[in-house]
């Protein structure tokens, strides 16, 4: 129908027309070639189709011309030009009837385009267009209005003439009824709103006219209007300012229409008339909201206002944008009646309306959702009130906010009424916020609202951001910190704790993205709603410290940080330390804090810092970094008094982009976020990196020692993390701070037990080593505190403890002052009560700490760290062992403590007590290089003599001969420590020193260090000691030969009748004459038996196969200690006695009975010291610890190696042991001779006679049925191998 219309008969002069009518020497368009070919082509086809007349054209061309007379002259291909380009305008024009969008737009853009430089030929096309067809369809008019609009806006200035002309056209045509409706009336409303962007005044005057009629104005009126009031691109601002002082001068005049019934009533219809769409609403109503508003306000009278105000409110609320404008309404009469407005809001929310919609709402009828937001409506008319009315709203504020309040706890909540309530909270406190005096009241209803609002944050959905809810509550709670009352600490930190949680948990940005996908517009996660909502929880941050600009109060904002910086989630973490570097950015460059306070307690803050700057995350390293700048800028001038108010090196700020194009600083989430080194300034140091530690060495030296201590305390609860990188962080930083600021600490000792409680989560080597590491720097000044904090977790001691020991003597000086403290508190020995005592127990057990010093010392005998420190204090050492034996005996700890009285360590027995102590002193011996002295006493079985306190003195003294009779170096170091023990209150160290005393006094060594007559004088002294085992043994000491060398030979000469008593039948007497020889051994000491010995090895020896256990023992023994004394002597034939024993003695080995054995081996091993054995260590340990067939064999080895000259007397003993009655002997002597057949064939070929080889034969017969497998496998191979030599006799 368009394009019919457009080709009527009359068209053509138009075209005509506008070729002559470019033709006109002011217009110039640009044109191509081609459009110019084609303009010349097809505008003549077309006329020759619609057989036009040419006579019309020929005036227009002449009154052209005539026009131009008085110009001028002008080439004739410029003419032209202009006129080719008015054809091609009038030809774009006529194909707007075209029904496709995209030629329709490409229409509109090249008539802008050519309208740009030269308007006038195009406006004037147009216009002869409308006029000379005044026919053409509604659509195409509709076209020709929106290219209109288009080129008028587009141009700079507009002619007067086409004001007038287009305004008349807009006015014609916007209140016309179409079938396009509205669309046909809002296009020729933009062709006048077009015009106001050259010259508004003339609109808005005739606008006036018609809104003052008296009769309620059009829509298009009211469309021009809303466009005109909400358009901020229409007007420049001083013309937006006239305009809304003239829009305010019509309210004015249009209060007479609130008393016309019909004025009023087609103003409420228009205001309830139904929308388009519901979440848009048109200008004009959006306008009519405001202009009710700005007439009720105007209006004189109260009663009026109610009227109006009450139709208002009983209208349908259930639409968002309808429940917008009544609140703006009302707010805008509430300028000026705010008491009528007040009542009418009071009114209606007591309604039933109101309370059917405060309840559980469920309408019976479709109408009655027109109620269900209508506590919407109120919570925004509040709102707008409060807004509207900001100058007069203090003395309401409380009435107000109790209402937000009552609706917030009492309506059937949702995403509408939430939004409600938040949008009327924020305008409240946008309106005291410019009210100047809103800093003089005090409202009472500012926590309610807080509660609210936290109550709210609380319930937002976690796993989502979808609504700007959280950034809204946010401000608003900004806001109202700065009201007063202040709020108290315990409902702020509950506000900042919900807050943060609310935000900084939310998940990451691509699953909050996932929630949005279902949304017809959703909104831009990163770059909009969650940046806003981390700016405001910025932002409210900022104001509590504004507020209250102090350091407790950074600190208290502080704390509630540091929960989100130890995170176990990066992104957490990535927030939580952007919002830390905004708050200290924000307080080193505003200067809010006083110069004068101190800011405490950093340390924490530095810690965390410093572990984040090991984030695996690169934003969370920089923004680390960055904050440690921010820190370090405000401590220095803080801490320098704030003096000039200079302030100290800032950190860079990073302004570069990454490769990508991202921001290095992004809005806290890990995505797409990469950063390049930031560097950090200094005073005297230059420039740092980012991983430099220098960095934090510079803040660290601003830190007080109870911060340092709080970084230190940070760094070790960072150990127990499960995050490696933190555990890693942690211990470097640990360590870094120890090695500039240890020396300083005064918590040591509870610092210590922290570390230890941590160890033992670090499953990182490294870290690990760096946590040791600086207990070993801890200790150069710490030692004390360290073992004494290390004793109360040392029962018992696990690989954890025992590595802190470690490092605790990693370097000498320590390790020395370490087990001088643990051997002082090793005897720390007070004895428990007992527990029919009723006095009260004391709360720590003295002896239990003496015991975990024993502990600690048993596992550090054999530390490499310690082994310098143990070889040097052997001699106290050993003395303290000794005595803490003797306190575990006196012990009596109770076997079941009560629940009330245990303690760590504290239901030890008393016989693990005492293993320990003995295991100690063996470790002593072991590890200091005393395996000689040990090796005695294991094979003596000297050890049991220290399980009772009766033969306790027997074992010390064995312990102390063994030091003689090896001639111990440590005789004399062990002598000048054993003197002032003999002066000490405890009973035991007297006991156990005159005991090594009176045993020293064989040792020549001792005169070195103790005269004879000063060994009298202690002994007589000691005469007069209270305990008589003392005194008993200082009397033995006494007659000790030393003091009376005449004893010798009255000794020596006792030898004879006692050997003689050797032959008696009694076996009692027999063992007690070969003990008392071994007595008379030991009391010559250095005299020696002389030329008895002979006599005595004799026969000693000729007992050693005796049928009585008693006697083989006894023996032996005397044998042993005969060897014993010779050591160093000449032993002329006595080596021979020597050599002939040490087959019966290795034979015996497999004596059955026990004491036999015990003294077989002490004697072997001496007699092979007497012989100067090589490996006599490992022989030592084959005796001592092992009985299989490799220690056999290895003795045999010892034995053969050593005797070859006596090989055929050791065959020959052994060949004699076949007819022994005992079988493990008889089965041991067999195993010897097989060892030597195996490895000595020919030479016991030519020993072994026809006699021997039988009974050989027939021994390995009987041992082929032994139990043992190993011992049937000889017995056949050897019966094998001796069957082969008699066939060769043979």
């Amino acid at each position: 129908m368009d394009r019919q219309h457009s080709e009527k008969p009359h068209s053509h002069s138009t075209a005509d027309r506008s070729l002559a009518r470019s033709q006109n020497p002011r217009i110039s368009f640009p044109i191509s070639e081609s459009v110019r070919t084609q303009a010349s082509t097809k505008v003549p086809q077309a006329s020759a189709h619609r057989n036009r007349q040419t006579h019309p054209t020929t005036i227009v061309l002449c009154k052209s011309w005539s026009s131009q007379a008085a110009l001028e002259p002008r080439e004739h291909t410029t003419v032209m030009e202009e006129a080719y380009n008015s054809a091609i305008c009038f030809k774009m024009l006529r194909d707007l009837t075209d029904s496709d969008p995209l030629h329709l737009k490409h229409i509109t853009k090249k008539i802008k385009s050519m309208a740009r430089g030269a308007p006038n030929p195009v406006l004037e096309t147009i216009h002869e267009y409308f006029v000379d067809n005044p026919e053409i369809s509604v659509k195409h008019k509709f076209r020709l209005f929106h290219v209109l609009e288009t080129v008028i806006s587009s141009s700079n200035a507009l002619d007067e003439s086409w004001e007038k002309t287009f305004m008349q056209l807009a006015l014609e045509n916007m209140t016309k009824s179409t079938e396009l409706e509205e669309a046909y009336q809002d296009a020729a409303s933009n062709v006048l709103l077009a015009i106001c962007r050259h010259s508004w005044q003339g609109v808005a005057r005739h606008l006036e006219t018609e809104l003052l009629k008296g009769v309620f104005p059009h829509r298009s009126l009211l469309y021009v209007m809303g466009i005109l009031s909400s358009n901020d691109e229409l007007l420049k601002e001083g013309d937006k300012a006239c305009w809304e002082e003239q829009l305010a001068k019509m309210a004015i005049k249009s209060v007479q229409f609130l008393d016309r019934e019909a004025w009023s009533k087609d103003l409420l219809e228009a205001l309830t008339k139904p929308d388009r769409t519901h979440q848009e609403q048109p200008p004009e109503k959006a306008f009519l909201f405001i202009f009710y508003g700005l007439v009720l306000q105007a209006e004189e009278s109260g009663t009026t206002v109610r009227t109006h105000l009450r139709s208002l409110l009983e209208t349908s609320h259930q639409w968002p944008k309808q429940r917008e404008g009544m609140a703006l309404t009302v707010g805008l009469a509430a300028a000026r009646h705010l008491d009528h407005v007040w009542a009418v809001l009071e009114q209606f929310g007591r309604s039933t309306p109101i309370k059917w919609s405060l309840h559980s709402f469920s309408p019976k009828h479709p109408e009655d959702l027109r109620w269900k937001w209508a506590s919407s409506t109120l919570l925004l008319a509040y709102g707008q009130m409060a807004d509207k009315a900001s100058a007069h709203v203090l003395p309401w504020v409380d009435s107000t906010l109790s209402r937000l309040v009552f609706y917030f706890h009492y309506s059937t909540w949702d995403e509408t009424l939430k939004q409600s309530f938040l949008t009327a909270a924020l305008m409240l406190v946008r309106a005291l916020g410019r009210n100047a005096g809103a800093q003089s009241y005090e409202f009472s209803q500012v926590p309610e609202l807080l509660e609210c609002l936290t109550l709210l944050m609380e319930k937002e959905p976690q796993d989502s951001l979808c609504t700007s809810a959280r950034q809204q509550s946010l401000q608003i709670i900004s806001s109202l910190c700065k009201l007063r009352p202040p709020l108290d600490l315990e409902r702020k930190s509950r506000l900042l704790s919900i807050s943060l949680h609310s935000v900084l948990s939310l998940p990451l940005m691509e699953v909050l993205e996932k929630h949005t996908c279902l949304f017809l517009e959703p909104p831009n996660i990163q770059v909009t709603l969650y940046n806003q909502t981390s700016e405001a929880l910025d932002q409210m941050l900022q104001s509590f410290i504004v507020q209250n600009p102090t350091a407790d109060e950074l600190h208290f904002l502080l704390s509630h940080l540091y929960v989100w910086l130890a995170s176990e989630k990066a992104h957490e973490r990535q927030r939580a330390v952007h919002l830390c570097m905004s708050l200290l950015k924000f307080l080193s460059h505003s200067l809010y804090l006083d110069p004068k306070e101190d800011l405490k307690r950093m340390g924490q803050l530095v810690g965390m810092l410093g572990i984040l700057c090991q984030d695996p995350d690169k934003a969370t390293q920089g923004s680390s970094l960055e904050t440690v700048g921010h820190l370090y800028q405000l401590l220095m001038r803080q801490r320098a008094g704030g003096a000039s108010q200079v302030r100290a090196p800032a950190p860079k700020h990073l302004s570069q982009a990454s490769e990508d194009g991202a921001p290095f600083w992004s809005s806290g989430d890990q995505k797409a976020i990469r950063y390049s080194p930031q560097e950090m300034e200094l005073p005297k140091e230059g420039t740092f990196q980012p991983s430099s530690s220098q960095v934090f060495k510079e803040v660290m030296k601003q830190l007080t020692m109870a911060e340092l201590a709080d970084l230190i305390w940070t760094a070790v609860n960072g150990l127990g993390s499960s995050s490696p990188f933190r555990v890693q962080a942690a211990a470097d930083m640990l360590l870094a701070v120890i090695q500039e600021h240890g020396a300083r600490l005064e918590t040591v000792a509870n610092l210590s037990r922290a570390i230890h409680l941590q160890l033992c989560s670090v499953r990182i080597p490294q870290a690990k080593q760096n946590a040791l590491q600086a207990i070993t720097l801890l200790a150069r000044n710490h030692t004390p505190e360290l073992v004494a904090a290390f004793l109360d977790f040392s029962i018992p001691l696990d690989s954890h403890t025992s590595l802190l020991w470690k490092a605790l003597g990693a370097e000498q000086p320590s390790s020395h002052l370490a087990l001088a403290m643990l051997l002082a508190w090793l005897q720390e020995r007070p004895l428990p009560t007992r527990p029919s005592d009723s006095r009260p127990q004391p709360k720590e057990k003295g002896h239990l700490l003496s015991m975990a010093a024993m502990n600690v010392l048993h596992e550090l005998l054999f530390a490499r760290e310690f082994e310098k420190a143990t070889r040097e204090a052997f001699p106290e050492l050993l003395l303290v062992l000794l005595t803490q034996m003797h306190y575990v005996l006196e012990l009596t700890l109770p076997e079941e403590p009560q629940p009330s009285q245990e303690a760590p360590g504290a239901a030890m027995p008393r016989a693990q007590s005492r293993s320990l102590a003995l295991e100690a002193l063996k470790s002593l011996l072991s590890s200091t290089g005393h395996w000689q002295d040990l090796a005695l006493l294991e094979l003596q079985g000297t050890w049991e003599l220290f399980a009772t306190i009766h033969t306790y003195p027997q074992g010390v003294g064995l312990l102390a001969r063994a030091l003689v009779q090896n001639r111990c170096g440590q005789v004399k170091a062990v002598t000048t420590q054993l003197l002032p023990r003999l002066q000490r209150q405890e009973e035991r160290e007297r006991k156990a020193a005159v005991v090594i005393l009176t045993e020293f006094l064989y040792s020549p060594a001792l005169l070195e260090v103790l005269p004879k007559e000063a060994a009298l004088t202690v002994l007589a002294q000691s005469l007069r000691d209270p305990c008589a085992e003392v005194r008993v043994l200082s009397l033995q000491g006494l007659g000790n030969i030393l003091f009376h060398p005449e004893k010798g030979s009255l000794l020596r000469s006792q030898l004879p009748p006692f050997l003689d008593g050797f032959f008696q039948s009694s076996e009692p007497v027999v063992v007690r004459l070969m003990g008392t020889v071994s007595d008379v051994l030991h009391h010559l000491g250095t005299h020696g038996p002389g030329a008895q010995s002979l006599a005595i090895a004799t026969n000693a020896r000729a007992f050693f196969d005796d049928e009585r256990d008693r006697i083989r023992a006894a023996a032996m023994a005397l044998f042993g200690d005969l060897v014993a004394a010779m050591a160093g002597r000449a032993l002329s034939g006595l080596r021979t006695q020597v050599h002939q024993s040490m087959v019966p003695l290795l034979l015996h080995l497999k004596d059955s009975c026990p004491a036999v054995v015990t003294q077989a081996k002490l004697t072997f091993y001496r007699c092979s010291v007497l012989l100067r054995w090589r490996l006599r260590h490992t022989l030592f340990c084959a005796l001592a610890w092992e009985s299989g067939l490799s220690a056999h064999h290895f003795l045999w080895t010892c034995l053969m190696s050593h005797s070859q000259e006596e090989f055929s007397i050791h065959l020959a003993q052994a060949l004699s042991y076949l007819h022994s009655g005992h079988h493990h002997i008889k089965t041991w002597a067999v195993l010897f001779i097989d060892y030597t057949i195996c490895y000595h064939p020919r030479a016991v070929s030519q020993m072994v006679n026809d006699t021997d080889t039988k009974l050989l034969l027939y021994t390995f017969e009987d041992l082929k049925n032994d139990p043992e497998p190993g011992i049937r496998e000889f017995a056949t191979r050897q019966s094998s191998f001796l069957g082969e030599v008699a066939a060769r006799r043979q």
